[in-house]
């Protein structure tokens, strides 16, 4: 690990060892479905302490976020995954396309939505605005057979508004209509209901068109303010 990650990672450790809060660790590892073991830090504490640990560090490169990043996942708590996925957020312009290969790296290892949805709406996100040459693996991603990328492809325009690639968002949900699983189903809805906010008249058109493909759950989702 390089030297920003090693000292972030250090100073981390001991801001939040020193939050730490047992009881409240139990609830929230049980809402995670006991999942992951957690230090017990609401993500103002989280966010507090981690500025304070922050504070002084030169900004990082591509490498030093790889490293803060893969350092945060190694550790159990997971406090320190939701951590990085704010680090990346605030500094994706400095990664190149490469960089979507550590994304995808995250996005499959310890994986749960409080993790995937800000990689996907943030963090990849920036990574395909910066770098549309990675439209293409999105492309990928959309019909891959791990849940959790395909719903970072379903998601990764979220916040896109006006920008938003209809034709590849509509094919994503389309393509994926008939998934099994929950977490996909739900994006499909949440993706479709921000764009209903941009074109509603599209979306319509879309659920019309695709309702006996769509799951109760995608189309209830989509259709929650039309």
């Amino acid at each position: 690990m390089g030297d920003v990650g090693v000292v972030l990672v250090g100073r981390l450790a001991e801001e939040f060892e020193a939050a730490r809060d047992p009881e409240r660790a139990a609830g929230m590892a049980a809402y995670m479905r006991d999942q992951f073991p957690f230090l017990g830090l609401t993500s103002a504490v989280r966010r507090s302490r981690a500025k304070i640990a922050v504070a002084g560090l030169p900004k990082p490169g591509e490498a030093d976020l790889r490293e803060v990043a893969l350092g945060c996942w190694a550790r159990d708590e997971r406090e320190f995954q939701q951590f990085a996925c704010d680090y990346l957020t605030a500094h994706v312009k400095v990664a190149g396309p490469g960089f979507l290969d550590t994304a995808a790296e995250l996005i499959t290892t310890k994986s749960w939505w409080d993790t995937v949805d800000p990689l996907a709406t943030r963090v990849v996100a920036g990574l395909v605005r910066h770098h549309p040459v990675l439209v293409a693996r999105m492309d990928d991603w959309s019909e891959t057979a791990n849940m959790w990328l395909v719903r970072t492809a379903i998601l990764h325009q979220l916040h896109y508004r006006e920008a938003t690639d209809t034709d590849r968002l509509f094919g994503y949900c389309a393509r994926q209509a008939g998934h099994r699983d929950f977490f996909v189903r739900k994006a499909i809805g949440w993706a479709l209901r921000r764009h209903a906010r941009t074109d509603p008249h599209a979306v319509r058109v879309f659920l019309t068109a695709h309702a006996d493909a769509l799951s109760p759950l995608s189309i209830r989702e989509a259709a929650k303010h039309l």
